[in-house]
């Protein structure tokens, strides 16, 4: 059994999906959970991560997506710190660590992602590239290829948790995770 813990994650989905292939996973973030299961509320930085065995950590792309570029002149102070955050999580003292992000200015500012996946590689129809930053990890492999493709993510309508709704990991996502990198050592 491995001992994960999935930072900056409110949804619960990643934590699920390792628990539900049998590990013991907790989630972290300064939000609630969405969902019922081990979650820690509070700032990742203050807790203890030095007894996992897998770390998964999804930091907030908002100051760090290409896909808000022009606003980048405007809030170089925020992408500085939002860097630093990432550099943070990728120091954790954790044999095995994936960071995700979409394309975003850590590709260029700290290093190229290690794989570039998409949701519809994982039974899922739509189009949007995420970022994989992996250390210790091999690359998921793809577990459901299917048609359909569409950038639902990209078009979806402005709302006040637009920001949440895109920020999510589809459980096909989770899934292949847990069972692909829950089982390395």
């Amino acid at each position: 059994m491995t001992k994960v813990a999935v930072l900056c994650e409110f949804s619960g989905t990643v934590r699920d999906a390792f628990i539900k292939a049998g590990h013991d996973a907790i989630s972290c973030d300064l939000l609630p959970s969405d969902s019922l299961g081990p979650h820690i509320i509070g700032d990742i930085q203050e807790q203890d991560w030095s007894q996992y065995d897998l770390i998964i950590a999804h930091p907030p792309c908002t100051h760090l997506a290409v896909s808000g570029a022009r606003w980048f002149k405007d809030k170089q102070e925020e992408q500085k710190e939002a860097l630093s955050f990432v550099q943070w999580i990728m120091d954790l003292p954790c044999p095995r660590i994936a960071l995700e992000n979409p394309i975003s200015v850590i590709s260029s500012r700290i290093k190229k992602p290690t794989q570039i996946i998409h949701h519809w590689q994982f039974g899922h129809g739509e189009t949007k590239a995420t970022c994989l930053w992996l250390k210790g990890l091999p690359k998921l492999t793809p577990t459901d290829i299917v048609e359909g493709r569409h950038p639902a993510v990209h078009k979806m309508a402005p709302s006040p948790d637009r920001w949440k709704k895109r920020s999510l990991t589809y459980p096909g996502i989770a899934a292949a995770m847990a069972q692909q990198w829950g089982k390395t050592k």
